[in-house]
Parts: structure tokens; C-alpha cells; sequence
């Protein structure tokens, strides 16, 4: 079996086909960016990409992202190693502590933006609302998405120009 990870095509080992995809990436693959929290799916801490969607890596079957794009937090900066806005904004922001959910923080983060390109501090709330932070580090995080979403909106602007 094949999977699509960050713009790679990786076999997959029999061993691993009727497991979860967050398994597959942390054990088969070494992608140990995307972090095992709760097993259940709902900290956040596991959140990839698939097919655009943020989704929890720890409850999806790996027979279920069969033929879809795979993107982990490893894939979110450019080829060239050019950091995502939200990547960037998290560190301009110091917004981690322990860093445990982070990754599943940006990853969710990032989903949102590439569909919402001027969101409300509301909508963004919303949106990060189910990834959860032992440390309380939610007033950072919703910095962080805000100055990310500007980045990103300027961005687009210049494209345009």
C-alpha cells in the first residue's frame, strides 16, 4: 500500500496497513512531529492534513487515506525550508511551552487560514476551539493565528498585484 506524505510517495509495510495513520507516521515512517495525546481523537495533538482537512491522525484508519494527500507538520514549511506563516507566527509569538500539542495546534491552524482568509478573532476561537493545551497557552495561540492570517492576506494581496 502506498501513501502520499508531504509531497512523497512512501510503501507502506503489510505490518502497519490495518493500524492508524498516526502509528504509521511516528513507528513506520520516523514523522515524529505529529504527537500522540489522547488516542481517542480529541486533544488535537495528533491533527494532520488530509487532503487539506484537519484531521485526527490517531482515530483515522490508514486504509481510509489510501490515494489522498497526507501533509504533517514536517510538510508544512516550503521545500526551500521557508517556515509556514503559522510556523513563523508561533515562534514570533513564543507561543509554546511545553510544545506538546503544537504541532497539531499549527497543523489546524494552518487548515483553517487556507480556507478563511480574513477571519474574525471569533471564527478563529472557533476553529482552534477542540485542540487542547495543558499549559494555557490559548491567548498566544489565538495571537499567533491572527498575526499568521495577516501574513497569509498579504501574501494573497501581493499574488494578485
Amino acid at each position: 500500500m502506498e501513501l502520499q506524505i508531504n509531497g512523497e510517495t512512501y510503501e507502506i509495510d503489510e505490518a502497519y496497513q490495518s493500524g492508524v495513520l498516526l502509528w504509521v507516521l511516528r513507528d513506520n515512517l520516523g514523522l515524529i512531529g505529529t504527537r500522540f495525546g489522547c488516542g481517542a481523537g480529541y486533544c488535537g495533538s495528533c491533527t494532520v492534513h488530509v487532503d487539506g482537512e484537519a484531521t485526527r491522525s490517531c482515530i483515522t484508519a490508514v486504509n481510509n487515506a489510501v490515494g489522498k494527500e497526507i501533509r504533517t507538520v514536517e510538510g508544512l514549511a516550503s521545500a526551500e525550508g521557508e517556515l509556514h506563516p503559522v510556523q513563523q507566527a508561533f515562534i514570533d509569538k513564543q507561543v509554546p511551552q511545553c510544545a506538546w500539542c503544537m504541532s497539531g495546534q499549527m497543523m489546524t491552524a494552518a487548515a483553517f487560514l487556507e480556507q478563511s482568509s480574513n477571519p474574525s478573532e471569533e471564527e478563529i476561537v472557533e476553529a482552534m476551539k477542540d485542540n487542547y493545551c495543558r499549559c494555557g497557552c490559548y491567548v498566544r495561540i489565538k495571537e499567533a493565528v491572527v498575526s499568521a492570517a495577516e501574513v497569509m492576506a498579504a501574501s494573497k494581496t501581493e499574488e494578485v498585484a
